[in-house]
């Protein structure tokens, strides 16, 4: 039997981060269509994420990215945040939206290419000093389009120098959380293309190097909730980016393609010790047809719905009918899982908390959206690429 009371304590303690640019506006390859009332400052972004989590009481965290959040004053935008209920987290880079970066940033062949990337990371990490951010996530969009392009091994070896630097530069208490992806923009070779890859970087680097694992970024039939349990059973799963997929990396809301995907993988997380604070969750989506706010709010929630279920999985009866070999006994229990309505749970988690037990409900008779909508007028507004 589940214990329903560690099962609450434990939804109340989950914390998921959300992205800065999931504000802002956002597109495909085709279009960008811009919304009312998105931000045009990264203090206006963490505004809205502090809405995020007046509402969710699960979202006490924005990350951010740099250059498009960049200020003057990160003090003054950490002060900001904290008056507002939430705290800067997450330090995301860029190497891959500067034309010098064409043929790649930390793995191109030109050494002077490669010291500009390194010196944008290092800047990254000034940026966590000043914040108090614990993580920097690094994503490459390093690669090669043709055979013969690049020496592939050659490339490895200047993404590990570029690692490695950045890696001693990192203080006390900070850690470095390398991405993977299987393609795209690079459609030959990816220098980071899976978890192996990350995996034998972070090995190599140390054990404040972790990987993160994007859900978004596999192919078509992978067994990410393998690849999560690996990583834990190995102590090397630095955190998440949630989001769902039907084809490549799609960055739609997370658990709206395949919730069943979403709840194996935070079984293999409940099931390995994962739900604490070292490993991070947070949220890498762009709503390019959909409003920013109620949609970062339905992700959060989606993850919870997720962890809920995850939660009342009846190990002892999983592990009885494993034991015994009885393979449709062992899949029931995990069907009765997911098949259970968790929303009566998370209702009553929430007002237990103090909270509304409808977060997008709230949030829509709040107001914000309308205030937002009238205020945030005239200005560039700071959306993806800004």
């Amino acid at each position: 039997m589940t214990d329903l009371a560690a099962v609450k304590a434990a939804l109340k303690t989950q914390a998921v981060e959300t992205p800065s640019w999931a504000y802002g506006n956002s597109g495909t390859r085709f279009k960008v269509f811009a919304r009312p009332g998105v931000p045009r400052t990264a203090y206006e972004k963490v505004d809205d994420a502090a809405r995020v989590h007046a509402f969710t009481g699960a979202a006490p965290s924005v990350a951010l990215h740099i250059p498009w959040d960049r200020v003057d004053d990160w003090g003054a935008l950490a002060k900001h945040a904290d008056e507002r209920g939430v705290r800067l987290g997450t330090v995301n880079s860029n190497t891959f939206q500067d034309d010098d970066y064409r043929l790649g940033s930390v793995c191109h062949p030109d050494a002077a290419v490669r010291r500009k990337a390194v010196r944008h990371l290092l800047e990254c990490v000034d940026i966590m000093d000043a914040t108090g951010s614990r993580d920097l996530k690094l994503w490459f969009a390093d690669g090669t389009n043709y055979p013969g392009q690049d020496d592939i091994r050659a490339r490895q070896d200047r993404l590990a120098e570029a690692l490695t630097e950045v890696y001693a530069r990192l203080g006390d208490g900070q850690r470095l959380l390398l991405e993977y992806k299987l393609f795209e923009p690079a459609f030959y070779t990816t220098d980071v293309p899976d978890w192996g890859t990350a995996y034998a970087h972070c090995l190599r680097l140390g054990p404040k190097a972790r990987v993160v694992v994007d859900t978004g970024h596999h192919a078509p039939g992978t067994n990410i909730e393998f690849i999560v349990a690996t990583l834990l059973r190995e102590d090397r799963l630095g955190g998440f980016d949630f989001n769902s997929r039907f084809y490549a990396d799609d960055d739609l809301m997370a658990g709206a393609a395949d919730p069943f995907q979403l709840f194996r993988i935070m079984y293999e997380v409940v099931r390995g010790g994962g739900l604490c604070a070292d490993v991070a969750f947070m949220l890498d989506q762009c709503h390019n047809i959909e409003g920013k706010i109620p949609a970062v709010i339905r992700s959060v929630m989606n993850v919870q719905e997720a962890t809920a279920k995850a939660l009342l999985v009846d190990r002892a009866a999983l592990s009885a009918a494993q034991t015994a070999g009885e393979v449709l006994d062992a899949n029931a229990v995990l069907m009765d899982a997911y098949d259970t309505d968790v929303r009566p749970l998370l209702r009553e988690v929430r007002e237990e908390r103090g909270l509304d037990p409808d977060p997008l409900g709230a949030y829509r008779r709040s107001g914000w959206q309308q205030r937002i909508e009238a205020e945030r007028v005239g200005g560039e507004q700071a959306g993806w690429g800004a």
